[in-house]
């Protein structure tokens, strides 16, 4: 293997002084969630908002001087962008960065503000990889890429010396797999200082490459990858990191697009952070109990904060919608003065917070004189919406919705 654990070692001692040592943060919510003892391991406020500077700093920190010379190239779907722009700016050396088109423009926006010149290029981050290779080819810059290379996976093994400084007892290590070089750093360190401790890698549902890789004893290809969880969004896993992975992980888990979402609004709302997709994978896993323990010392790891503000926005409200405290009554009122005030009266002493109001009167199953309202309400609970709809009924509104 190419990566040693005095590797990460001296990874460590490079980013001294550059990163953030975040510090665990214990969590009543999910601790009580998942019946286990819950530390996060909040990378979300890391410098540059993930962990993905660890790596980047630590391979271009290890550059030759004709290397720096001829600049970086990297392809990301964010996080490592910002890394290698960051780390680039630092020692002064030219980056090229290549994105996907619809990368979140907070993502496009930082990385460029560190200095690097971004390309938009492909759909997902396979795509901008293959334009980053032609790039490279022509410039002869030094490509850095986001998991598949032994310093990049030393610097984020960097992780666990952190945790197990903190807490050496740790049972589980719950880690966002995409292309695999976060988990392999994790899962090389923990086995050289606790081999006791178990690493779990955590995929999206719809694309679990190194669940199947692993399964399959090969690399598995996964023809489209598409999922809020952009930072984890690939088609295949490295061929580096799998043969790590299948040494040193101890299993993976799988989580579906809903739990992600659900658990970026619940970390918001009870713990008041925020972390992406990629990130939220690992207490989805908590809150849907699929780590069938108790009684643990359970480490997520939350990978990074790089959200784009537009999806958190339709992520809250579709939990709301999904939680039963946001819904929709839809109803027919007679178009006379007094008429809306009276129904508005209902609702506000069922204590119903009203968020907005539209009326239809062309709606074509009511008669002349007649409106449709709708009403977008904020409630509690499935109860509060029952008796909602219950006293509307008893006051002989009909509900459409």
């Amino acid at each position: 293997m190419d990566i040693k654990f005095s590797d990460i070692k001296k990874a460590s001692d490079v980013l001294s002084g550059v990163i953030k040592k975040t510090d665990l943060i214990y969590s009543d919510e999910f601790s009580e969630i998942s019946g286990n003892e819950v530390y996060f391991k909040p990378e979300n406020l890391q410098k540059t908002g993930a962990f993905k500077i660890r790596g980047a700093y630590n391979k271009i920190a290890n550059l030759n001087s004709e290397e720096k010379k001829a600049g970086v190239i990297a392809s990301s779907a964010g996080n490592h962008a910002q890394g290698v722009a960051f780390a680039a700016r630092e020692y002064g050396i030219d980056a090229v960065i290549v994105m996907p088109q619809n990368a979140p423009i907070s993502k496009v926006t930082a990385t460029e503000e560190y200095g690097a010149r971004v390309v938009l290029a492909g759909n997902n981050y396979d795509e901008a990889y293959e334009r980053a290779l032609k790039i490279q080819q022509e410039s002869g810059a030094v490509f850095v890429h986001p998991f598949n290379d032994p310093e990049v996976i030393a610097g984020q093994g960097t992780i666990f010396l952190e945790i197990y400084e903190q807490l050496k007892e740790v049972d589980y290590v719950l880690v966002p797999v995409g292309g695999g070089g976060l988990i392999s750093g994790i899962a090389l360190a923990a086995r050289e200082l606790s081999p006791r401790t178990n690493i779990i890698g955590v995929e999206f549902d719809s694309a679990p490459v190194m669940t199947e890789s692993l399964r399959n004893g090969r690399i598995y290809k996964q023809t489209q990858v598409n999922s809020i969880a952009d930072g984890i969004a690939v088609k295949q896993p490295g061929d580096v990191t799998f043969e790590v992975c299948k040494e040193c992980v101890d299993g993976m888990l799988k989580v579906s697009e809903d739990e992600i979402a659900n658990a970026i609004l619940t970390l918001l709302e009870e713990e008041k952070l925020i972390v992406e997709g990629a990130g939220a994978t690992t207490l989805a896993v908590l809150m849907y109990q699929k780590l069938k323990v108790k009684g643990k010392k359970v480490v997520p790891l939350l990978s990074g904060g790089n959200i784009d503000i537009n999806l958190v926005s339709r992520i809250i409200n579709r939990g709301l919608v999904k939680a039963d405290r946001r819904i929709v009554v839809e109803t027919v009122i007679q178009d006379r003065p007094g008429r809306l005030q009276k129904l508005l009266k209902i609702i506000a002493d069922l204590d119903a917070n009203v968020v907005s109001i539209s009326h239809d009167h062309n709606y074509p199953d009511i008669q002349i004189g007649e409106t449709l309202v709708s009403l977008n309400l904020e409630i509690r609970n499935k109860e509060h919406a029952e008796r909602i709809y219950e006293k509307l009924q008893q006051e002989e509104y009909g509900i459409i919705k």
